[in-house]
């Protein structure tokens, strides 16, 4: 039987990437579509990660301007991608997103660096990470990964480490006498 999460991660999408140390340096100076693309891409596999079984995430990007944007979401490796709805930002659908979530006892954490939706969020009970505060915790999760992974020399524990020395100095002296 599945475990059912009951614990929401909310990422505003664009204030991480243009506010979290971790992206900037990938969008560089310019914001070309493919360094963007890229930082955008990070950011929802670093979501993924970092949601792993513990948390349902979705994140929010604004969609405001684009006519064409119907909000609906999709999904990435169990991560809902929004993008906000023509008309609507995208702090808007956090914050009822973060309301609906609090409605229904759902511990919810929202990472944003937004000090409207913070205030917002945080009066209403929700729990609140910055946008460098995630990036650190992304770089921590890897790093912890990493040292996980780095393959560790086992001890060799041979019967001559066990023995007194005592001991072995006579078991050294029988072997001598043959």
């Amino acid at each position: 039987m599945v475990k059912t999460r009951n614990k929401l991660l909310l990422v505003d999408g664009y204030n991480v990437l243009r506010s979290g140390s971790r992206y900037q340096h990938i969008q560089g100076p310019d914001y070309t579509d493919d360094a963007f693309n890229r930082a955008r891409e990070t950011l929802i596999n670093d979501v993924i990660n970092y949601a792993g079984r513990d948390y349902r995430a979705i994140i929010v990007f604004d969609g405001a301007h684009n006519v064409f944007s119907e909000g609906n979401p999709e999904t990435i490796g169990g991560v809902e991608i929004i993008f906000s709805p023509a008309g609507s930002s995208a702090d808007k659908v956090i914050e009822k997103l973060a309301h609906d979530a609090k409605m229904r006892s759902v511990e919810t954490l929202v990472v944003t660096s937004d000090a409207t939706i913070q205030d917002t969020v945080f009066g209403g009970g929700v729990d609140r990470m910055s946008a460098n505060g995630f990036s650190w915790e992304i770089e921590n999760y890897y790093g912890e990964a990493e040292a996980e992974e780095v393959p560790r020399v086992a001890a060799k524990n041979t019967v001559a480490d066990r023995l007194s020395s005592e001991m072995l100095s006579r078991l050294e002296a029988l072997r001598d006498q043959s």
